[in-house]
């Protein structure tokens, strides 16, 4: 039986390969997928004016970047495996840390990978005539093949997460430039700015599809426990990151809105296609320049997902909230290897029940109950744990930290009002956790690894 590998001064058993701009690119890479493509259409459709649509994307890019600004302070000073989890752990305890890997054991990182897959391959349909079956077989295999990727080491994954993150970015600014340069639009789209007063529901509703765009943000705090200096990288990589993407989104907004009328742009759900369509240097190629625009998006999030996904069914295991055996660590590979296949296996199976699509659509939401136990976690540490090393320390504080919770409860409880019904399904499959995590606390009553500091490792090199 191979020995497991020693636990670093964090207690982390992954080998630690990831830099600053390897960093910066699964963060970049993780979020940026099909949802700029698709949503600035429904957003457009909901709240008309120009004022209204960039306050709200302003308002999506700020809660990303006030929650990147307060995790960015946790994530230096506890860099472990499972980022969100190892937080909510470290303040709250297990049941909520069991209840956020519940959450993305039964939906949220199946839905992720499979819906990713799935607009992939749909894209993919573009160039190549794929029935619907064959549709979900091209995304299940390139669920598979990510998977398989992030199995061989993360040195290889990383690589090519920062080429086609690279190109990702690159071909959206490009897009963006050119609207400018060399587009068909006209200023006077932007024109009346606004009508009438502010319809706060309305914008907190399309908050819930804007978010959904900048989700990801969080996402490079579960793979803390692979990062090479992880006090300085995982604050400077969280925060250029996230503002790297507000950048992208609002240049490509503003282009959107420059080459299509809002009024247009509201029944243009495929609204890059349409705007790509008014730069004649695109000519009749637009729908295929934007259709191998959103594969390489997809496929670049596809491998962020599947990057960091497993790092939270790793940690669960690792700190006794999930099956021993999902916590191994290959010796050939280094990687969390029975976590990548099971995040795999979840995926595939995400692509081939449609069904689950209805389920994960519901489930946008679900996430955020657990950012906002996560950002919350920086006031419970500076009093639980005022001793604790601090490398970054949360710019804004409380101010920056409170505004973002404010805006998640807003956005949950507007959510509530407006759709009860799917709203409360979310909240039903979070809670359904509680029964699992007390039935699983019966059967493995062992206590959880607590956090090891230096002083601990000194002692026990094993955990």
């Amino acid at each position: 039986m191979a020995m497991l590998p020693e636990r670093d001064a964090w207690g982390e058993r992954l080998p630690r390969h990831l830099g600053l701009w390897s960093s910066v690119a699964v963060l970049i890479g993780s979020t940026i997928g099909s949802g700029i493509f698709r949503v600035p259409a429904a957003v457009a459709e909901r709240l008309q004016y120009p004022g209204p649509v960039f306050l709200a994307w302003t308002i999506g890019g700020m809660v990303a970047l006030f929650g990147a600004l307060t995790l960015a302070e946790l994530a230096g000073a506890l860099p472990r495996s499972g980022g969100v989890f190892a937080y909510i752990l470290e303040s709250f305890g297990p049941m909520p840390a069991f209840l956020f890997g519940w959450s993305e054991l039964t939906v949220i990182r199946a839905s992720a990978l499979g819906a990713i897959a799935t607009i992939f391959a749909e894209y993919l349909g573009h160039f190549i005539t794929l029935s619907p079956m064959q549709v979900r077989w091209v995304a299940a295999l390139a669920v598979i093949s990510v998977g398989l990727l992030n199995y061989v080491g993360v040195n290889r994954a990383a690589a090519l997460m920062n080429l086609s993150t690279v190109a990702k970015y690159g071909a959206l600014a490009t897009l963006g430039l050119l609207a400018f340069t060399l587009g068909q639009g006209s200023w006077t789209h932007f024109s009346p700015v606004w009508s009438g007063g502010l319809n706060v529901s309305l914008i907190a509703t399309s908050l819930i599809a804007i978010m959904w765009t900048y989700d990801g943000w969080a996402d490079l705090s579960f793979m803390g426990g692979e990062v090479k200096n992880p006090g300085r990288t995982l604050p400077m990589a969280l925060i250029i990151g996230t503002t790297g993407i507000l950048l992208i989104y609002l240049l490509l907004n503003v282009a959107y809105v420059y080459l299509v009328p809002l009024p247009e742009m509201a029944h243009s759900p495929l609204i890059a296609a349409s705007a790509a369509e008014r730069i004649p240097l695109f000519g009749r190629g637009a729908g295929g320049v934007i259709s191998a625009v959103v594969m390489l998006s997809c496929f670049s999030t596809l491998i962020g997902s599947m990057m960091t996904g497993p790092r939270i069914f790793f940690a669960m295991a690792d700190r006794g909230l999930f099956f021993q055996s999902i916590a191994r660590v290959s010796p050939r590979f280094q990687s969390p290897s029975v976590a990548i296949w099971l995040a795999t296996a979840l995926g595939v199976v995400y692509v081939l029940l449609n069904d689950f699509q209805q389920l994960a659509d519901k489930f946008i939401l679900g996430i955020w109950p657990f950012y906002a136990l996560a950002v919350g976690a920086v006031f419970v540490l500076r009093r639980t744990r005022p001793d604790l090393p601090r490398p970054y320390r949360t710019w804004g504080y409380p101010v920056v930290p409170l505004l973002f919770l404010l805006a998640s409860v807003g956005m949950v409880v507007n959510a509530l009002v407006t759709d009860p019904v799917n709203t409360g399904i979310t909240f039903g499959i979070i809670l359904a956790g509680v029964p699992a995590y007390f039935a699983w606390r019966v059967w493995k009553p062992h206590p959880l690894e607590p956090a090891i500091s230096k002083k601990e490792l000194a002692t026990d090199s094993h955990g």
